[in-house]
């Protein structure tokens, strides 16, 4: 028996409001309901046998008779609605104050010991998205050699640079300066190398982005795993999330399909013990943040058709769970996070079906059911569902 729990992160897909959207500007949020509805219906029949339809009944998506898996929702606890707030949390830890975020760009007392450390000045320093201050800046950009500075809604301190003129290893050393000049009432939640390549009016950004996080506040469920033994394979950009912290194992990936790809691969071909968790970021960063409902409809059913295959190469022992660390949704008139409910999915050979996981409050229920499920007898805040997805509780 090799017990494995495979753990995706559908990046940004939320299902609905949470309680406290209104605090966040985010109550006529509804990422997967807004995206189906304006799109005229998304076909998607792996989520839907899974029972995705009896979580929120979608245009296209409907309460299945009989569902081979056990579903819910969930709501975030952390005062955050940004990546690494989410995942943290799934792992056990919740952050009670909010990373700072800079609606307005970051105050000289950043920005000029930053320019000090790389020797150089700036272009940017305000809240953008990312493809449009590229736009905008990477011609200035390519005349200069002063890489964009950017941010968003989230805690995010961004750094832009042509591949061709800054080259991606000098981007990264970039950011780690970065990362050690964001400290104390400073203290964002990620630096992001965000490298493009292109002439002006036909920019694109590269696969070879980078996230550098703060190490989590507090020991994770990854920690946990890895301290007595236990696999952990991070797929995406799960690594960079917590520092690299817990990861035994780190798979990168370039696109959704990329992803999805290694974890059906994973799925048919690992043999050790423990968690594969993994993020497809597609969703969030190339169409919620884009305002693009075709888009990010599109990509949802590459993902279910993916995950046709991967229900198909489970083995008896394991137990996948799908979910999202925040909304995104692409109907609204802004490009940021938004803060909704996240689905809540469950399946496994020899696990029960057709469970109502409610709407529970705290994504660490995760990380409490995971620790459950391998016998670590670390309690969380959160609440287990393990036992209402086995006959035996486990």
């Amino acid at each position: 028996m090799t017990k494995r729990v495979i753990l995706v992160v559908i990046d940004s897909v939320g299902i609905g409001a949470a309680p406290d959207a209104r605090s966040f500007n985010s109550a006529d949020s509804n990422t997967l309901f807004n995206t189906a509805a304006r799109v005229a219906g998304v076909s998607l029949p792996n989520m839907e046998r899974l029972g995705l339809g009896q979580i929120y009944p979608l245009l296209g998506v409907d309460p299945h008779p009989q569902p081979i898996g056990n579903y819910g929702a969930m709501s975030e606890i952390s005062g955050a609605m940004d990546t690494t707030v989410g995942h943290w949390e799934l792992m056990g830890v919740k952050v009670s104050e909010p990373f700072p975020p800079y609606p307005e760009g970051f105050p000289p007392e950043v920005i000029e010991p930053f320019e000090r450390a790389i020797g150089r000045p700036i272009l940017g320093n305000k809240a953008e998205s990312g493809t449009k201050i590229i736009e905008e800046l990477g011609e200035e950009h390519l005349r200069t050699g002063s890489p964009i500075v950017y941010t968003s809604g989230d805690s995010v301190f961004q750094i832009a640079a042509h591949e061709e003129l800054i080259p991606v290893v000098e981007l990264y050393r970039m950011c780690k300066l970065a990362r050690e000049i964001l400290t104390g009432e400073h203290n964002v939640g990620r630096v992001i190398a965000r490298p493009f390549v292109g002439k002006p009016g036909n920019f694109e950004r590269t696969h070879r982005r980078k996230d550098f996080s703060l190490e989590p506040i507090e020991p994770t469920v990854m920690d946990d795993l890895k301290k007595v033994g236990y696999s952990v394979t991070a797929v995406g950009k799960i690594s960079d999330i917590f520092a690299d912290r817990g990861v035994t194992d780190s798979i990168k990936t370039t696109s959704n399909a990329d992803g999805i790809e290694k974890i059906l691969n994973l799925v048919e071909s690992q043999d050790k013990e423990g968690l594969i968790f993994a993020n497809l970021v597609d969703f969030d960063m190339h169409f919620g943040h884009r305002n693009d409902s075709l888009g990010y409809a599109r990509v949802l059913e590459e993902w279910d058709q993916g995950l046709g295959n991967i229900l198909d190469s489970l083995k008896d022992d394991d137990m996948l769970i799908i979910t999202a660390d925040h909304g995104n949704d692409p109907t609204t008139e802004g490009t940021d996070h938004s803060r909704e409910l996240v689905p809540l999915l469950v399946y496994g050979p020899g696990l029960e079906s057709g469970k109502d996981l409610g709407i529970r409050i705290g994504f660490y229920d995760v990380g409490q059911t995971i620790l459950d499920y391998f016998g670590l007898n670390k309690r969380l805040e959160g609440r287990s569902f393990l036992p209402e997805v086995t006959a035996s509780g486990g």
